[in-house]
């Protein structure tokens, strides 16, 4: 594929030829584990005559195939000749999932005249869509065995919102003549992406992916060592609030930008590195708007993007509805060093047009959904829709009843597609929240996504404070919670997890849980693995299986609906959920439709009379004092950072992270409490919301007297002489962040990575992708620091990532604030006793950054490149990856995955 056929620049020609060698069986996420290139070894030749084992072949094996890409890099792979139904009639649709490994070639050529030719080397922009990971390797196959193949993480859920993926060749290509490449592309075949063959009317799984590349070129020799726009607009990256009646709507503004330049970089200091200084509406605009100063200058790494996150003042003017677009002048300012600051000589100004939406004030009869935006911490603008209620407070009786918040499904952009918004039934008294999860899949609404959702409600509720007093809500609302899809197995999952928070729930074609939906039957990886590490690595996704917290929806109105014919979530998924309630209180208020003949999706799957009724139900101002109050009920935890009280009471730590922890408290009518705590160390306890005069917990009594901050703790005795609890007069508010790697997700604000420093390294291209994966999968924003910085206390605060600085004062100081049971040992690291010294190893564990603390710091180390490109792959981007708060692998988990593992806790 020609891209840029101009010869007086850089150019690259792509074959639309692919080699495929598949399928291999595999488990959803297990290509975390294994090399991307299994079964292939990339240290050696690729022998296109070779076969290789595989279980799901007549014989035993597979051999090489061939697939053609059109003109527009779209690629479709399949294997008709594998008996599919047969595999599917014992195994299920868990037996279409399966592995690819593909290859093709890409030439470099060089411009035709000397004077365009540059010193440094140009640079790939790829796009994959649907495809896992690929790699750039050289042509000469014999150059590998020396060589450290870089796996970029490709865009597998086509995410709409994808920032621009810059990838360095692996050796300079030739001034003089054509230099020759090779691509290798892991291509799953996941059925929550691709489904079911047979909707789409195939008997046979087929995996499309599209990859296209083209060429980024630098300044030619003799010119400016400067790009003339270096920092770009990325307007897809652009937060923006709608304007109702000349005003923003709220008051938070993102801005794409997106960094150009090339690292071109000395011993003495660095280049390409682009500081945001200040950015402004120009007065000359005459708008009447303004900014808040940033609170820091911004500083934005080689190929990275960005959100700039600004915020209007308060009194700002009106803004006619003809004007369409917001002038804003940035100032951006070059790095030569290992400093944010900026040099006013070499400052550069650009403007960006942001445009806008002007949009009515909603009335009784007609509104559109509004955008609405807020800032996450230090840098994360976010957008979410919302749509007003019909009345307001003062008019009518009753006042606003309690917001509905309602969660999307997997691939819905709520920002760019109308339907979800359009299905959802508009209230009279009730506003209508549609968070975005911080994308159309982000964590399944888990962790940061079910975060983003709690957050839109505060966040509106400031906006409504600020200029629509009328229509105010209280600020701890409770909330009902409704979704579809992903978005139902989100609501069963917010609800249990927050109890106290929700009134009510509307959960519609959920699935229980990820191994439930897609078993992982034809895992590659349980062949190898001894029983006991399996069941440490599979602790990472308790906090996740839905079904074991329903004890905490016990007592909480549920209306569950399915589709009958829905082939994308079986209706089984469902019913079972519903089933499970009902063991922990077979009078629970739970009501389940399935809706004959329905599938996955209807229009009216959430906007009908039957949950009109419900919502009108428990809207009822009455129905929050039933009339009979429940005096027991069960609490369940895996994550005490990411749980919520019931009923008052709440979960603050656990003896054992990573098992379960379960209150059970049965009240009595004299303010008797009897508690039974299992794995729990820590609990508080609402006295303004839970009545206790006399308690037992554990069978034995413990005595407490009343406290003006009306919060009861409680805790484990950990004398050597007791196993029992006493109350304690207070606690330090420090929760248990453990249990898995993905807490690092869970940032308040800007994640920071550090590195040994801001040269080039395996540690900086580490740090790059880990910035393009954040932005990609889960719009997070993360800044680049070295080690030294970190220490002079330039990083924010918030969540760390640490690669590579073992021997750092700064690793140093956080295993020792921390109190780490980790440390740096002549070249090793060491837990108890046990060193890690593998030569192919790669290492992740979590520590909080103080022992106080909620921040949580996340280290990858390795003892070589391999080991850390290893460790890169383990990183929790996606849901269902087994990594717990630590992991060790080293390079046999390339060829038996998770077997390769050689601890894990």
């Amino acid at each position: 594929m020609d891209v840029t056929p101009c010869t007086r620049e850089w150019r690259v020609e792509m074959s639309q030829e692919w080699d495929v060698l598949g399928p291999f069986p595999i488990h959803a996420r297990e290509q975390h584990f294994l090399s991307p290139a299994f079964p292939l070894d990339l240290s050696g030749n690729i022998d296109l005559t070779r076969t290789y084992p595989s279980a799901y072949a007549d014989n035993g094996y597979v051999s090489w195939s061939k697939a053609r890409s059109d003109e527009h890099g779209s690629l479709k792979v399949s294997h008709p000749s594998i008996r599919w139904e047969q595999l599917r009639v014992t195994e299920g649709w868990a037996a279409l999932q399966h592995h690819n490994v593909l290859r093709t070639y890409l030439t470099v050529y060089p411009p035709d005249s000397e004077q365009e030719r540059t010193e440094a080397d140009p640079r790939l922009r790829i796009e994959c869509l649907q495809g896992a990971y690929f790699s750039i390797l050289p042509g000469d196959e014999t150059t590998w065995t020396t060589h450290v193949t870089e796996w970029h993480m490709g865009n597998v859920y086509a995410l709409e919102r994808a920032p621009v993926q810059f990838v360095s060749l692996p050796m300079s290509p030739c001034r003089a003549k054509a230099t020759r490449y090779q691509v290798v592309l892991c291509g799953p075949y996941e059925i929550r992406l691709f489904g079911d063959p047979r909707s789409y009317n195939s008997e046979h799984p087929i995996l499309s992916i599209n990859f296209t590349i083209s060429i980024d070129t630098p300044p030619s020799l003799g010119t400016s060592p400067y790009l003339a726009t270096p920092v770009l607009h990325a307007p897809a990256h652009d937060v923006i609030p709608d304007f109702i009646n000349g005003r923003p709507f709220s008051s938070t503004l993102g801005i794409g930008l997106r960094n150009v330049d090339f690292c071109r970089n000395t011993k003495s200091s660095i280049s390409g590195w682009w500081t945001v200084v200040s950015a402004a509406i120009p007065p000359c605009a005459g708008l009447g708007l303004s900014f808040h100063s940033l609170l820091t200058a911004i500083r934005l790494a080689p190929t990275q993007t960005h959100i700039l996150t600004l915020e209007f003042r308060p009194d700002s003017g009106l803004i006619p509805t003809d004007i369409t677009e917001l002038p804003i002048d940035i100032i951006i300012s070059p790095c030569h060093d290992e400093s944010a600051c900026s040099i006013i000589d070499e400052q550069q100004v650009f403007r960006v047009n942001v445009p806008i939406r002007h949009i009515p004030m909603w009335t009784s009869i007609s509104c559109t959904a509004i955008r609405a935006t807020y800032n996450l911490g230090f840098s994360n603008p976010t957008m979410f829709l919302v749509l007003p209620p019909q009345y307001p407070n003062d008019i009518g009786e009753g006042g606003l009843k309690e917001p509905i918040l309602a969660l999307h499904g997997a691939g819905v952009d709520i920002i760019n597609q109308t339907f979800w918004a359009d299905s959802l039934p508009r209230q009279d008294r009730a506003w209508v929240i549609i968070p975005s999860g911080r994308t159309s899949w982000g964590l399944d609404w888990h962790g940061p996504s079910a975060a983003d959702a709690f957050a839109a409600v505060a966040a509106l509720h400031d906006i409504l404070c600020a200029g629509f007093v009328d229509w105010v809500y209280p600020r701890d609302t409770k909330l009902i919670v409704i979704g579809h899809s992903n978005g139902g197995q989100g609501a069963w999952y917010v609800a249990s997890r927050w109890p106290d928070k929700v009134k009510a729930v509307v959960a519609a074609a959920g699935y229980i849980k990820s191994q439930a939906y897609i078993p992982w039957t034809m895992s590659r990886s349980a062949h190898f693995i001894d029983p006991a590490l399996r069941a440490v690595l599979e602790t990472s996704l308790l906090p996740d299986d839905n079904d074991l917290f329903l004890s905490n929806l016990a007592h909480t109105p549920v209306l569950a609906i399915h589709g009958g014919m829905d082939d994308n979530v079986p209706p089984w998924h469902t019913r079972e959920a519903v089933g499970v309630l009902r063991e922990w209180n077979p009078d629970a208020d739970v009501t389940y439709h399935e809706e004959p003949g329905q599938p996955h999706w209807w229009f009216e799957v959430l906007k009908n009379t039957r949950v009109q009724a419900f919502l009108d139900r428990v809207h009822c101002s009455s129905y929050d004092a039933p009339k009979t109050k429940c005096r027991k009920f069960t609490l369940t935890v895996a994550v005490p950072a990411e749980s919520g009280p019931m009923r008052g009471w709440r979960v603050r730590a656990l003896e054992v992270p990573g098992k379960l922890g379960r209150l059970e408290v049965c009240e009595d009518d004299e303010g008797g409490v009897n508690v039974k705590a299992s794995n729990i160390s820590v609990v508080s306890v609402d006295l303004s919301k839970a009545s206790v005069s006399r308690l037992v917990i554990n069978s034995q009594s413990v005595s407490h007297s009343s406290t003006e901050a009306g919060t009861l703790w409680l805790e484990q005795d950990t004398n050597r002489d007791s196993t029992g609890w006493k109350a304690v007069d207070s606690y330090a508010e420090n929760f248990q962040p453990y249990g898995r790697a993905q807490a690092i997700l869970s940032a308040d604000g800007t994640i920071d990575i550090v590195i040994p420093s801001l040269h080039h390294s395996s540690e900086l291209s580490v740090a790059l992708r880990i910035t393009h994966n954040l932005r990609t999968y889960h719009l997070l924003d993360a800044r680049i620091f070295s080690a030294r910085e970190a220490e002079n206390g330039l990083a924010c605060g918030g969540n760390m990532v640490v690669i590579g600085c073992a021997d750092s004062f700064l690793v140093k100081d956080l295993l020792k604030r921390s109190q780490s049971e980790w440390s740096y040992e002549g070249g090793a690291w060491v837990l108890n006793d046990k060193k890690f010294d593998h030569p192919t190893s790669g290492l992740l564990f979590l520590i909080k950054k103080t022992l106080n603390a909620t921040n949580t710091v996340l280290f990858l180390q390795s003892s070589d490149p391999g080991g850390l490109e290893r460790a890169l792959r383990l990183f929790p981007i996606r849901t269902g990856v087994l990594v717990p708060d630590w992991l060790v692998v080293d390079g046999r988990v390339d060829r038996i995955g998770a077997g390769g593992a050689e601890g894990a806790g």
